[in-house]
């Protein structure tokens, strides 16, 4: 019989930047994901097009665009981000 164990997520810092519908987090965004970012104007609020390994995601204002432990970049909405993640005392490389 399989018994039931419980487990900690691994400590890992991530790098990301919530995404503000303003030129200038737009530019750094574009700057974070070392390529060219779409957002789709077409709804309201706008969207982020995010190229992820499950294909492509969107991101609404407010919500975070995380790079995670392999380089890749994924949605996160803000409320989950908060819960998941905190500030990281650690000075740049």
């Amino acid at each position: 019989m399989t018994m039931v164990e419980k487990y900690r997520k691994k400590p890992v810092v991530i790098e990301a930047i919530q995404f503000l519908d303003d030129a200038e987090t737009i530019s750094e965004i574009s700057e974070f994901a070392g390529c060219d970012i779409r957002i789709d104007y077409s709804v309201n609020p706008p969207v982020l097009k995010i190229d992820t390994l499950e294909g492509t995601m969107t991101a609404s204002p407010g919500d975070y665009v995380i790079k995670g432990v392999k380089g890749e970049f994924y949605p996160c909405k803000p409320d989950v981000f908060e819960a998941t993640y905190e500030k990281a005392d650690i000075a740049e490389r």
